[in-house]
């Protein structure tokens, strides 16, 4: 059963409630449905956790952790999944995803090059802001559709191979 797989690689739930910075939820981490471990649970925090790691702000942990509880669905999968857009990761995906965005808007894409500074982003983020956002949201939603789909197949074809699985062993029984 998936159950099993994801179970080995989640920390222990007390100690994700005693985490300084989730703290800030109190008694909403107490919710015995955001540690479950079911389709629709971790089916939904695949779907959250994959479109809040498009969302180009820092601090995508805290946002999936809060709507990860509001909408019930499993919380350490959700936050696990934000890291998917990591430091190393970040600037292909966002690059990606300017590219995309510009592509849909048919506008041309902007050259420029990066330099870390408060002044370059004044000036480019006039130029890159619309197709950026534009891409982002599509590229969010596309994967965290995808992943959804992608679990609940999955999910779904390790019960069938589960229950095929018994009533091989209780017909070789009888």
């Amino acid at each position: 059963m998936p159950r099993k797989l994801i179970k080995r690689y989640l920390p222990d739930h007390h100690k994700i409630r005693s985490h300084k910075h989730l703290k800030c939820f109190g008694s909403l981490l107490h919710d015995p449905n955001i540690w479950h471990l079911n389709r629709r649970s971790v089916s939904g925090a695949f779907f959250l956790g994959l479109l809040c790691a498009w969302i180009p702000v820092p601090f995508q942990m805290l946002i999936a952790a809060a709507v990860a509880i509001m909408a019930r669905v499993n919380l350490p999968v959700s936050i696990g999944l934000v890291w998917v857009s990591n430091p190393f990761t970040m600037p292909p995906m966002f690059y990606f995803a300017y590219k995309i965005g510009a592509w849909i808007l048919s506008s041309p894409a902007h050259k420029f090059s990066f330099e870390l500074s408060f002044e370059w982003l004044k000036h480019e983020l006039g130029y890159i802001w619309e197709p950026f956002l534009l891409g982002c949201l599509v590229l969010g939603l596309l994967s965290a559709i995808s992943g959804y789909l992608f679990i609940r197949i999955m999910w779904r074809f390790h019960v069938f191979q589960y229950i095929k699985k018994r009533r091989l062993r209780k017909q070789q029984a009888s």
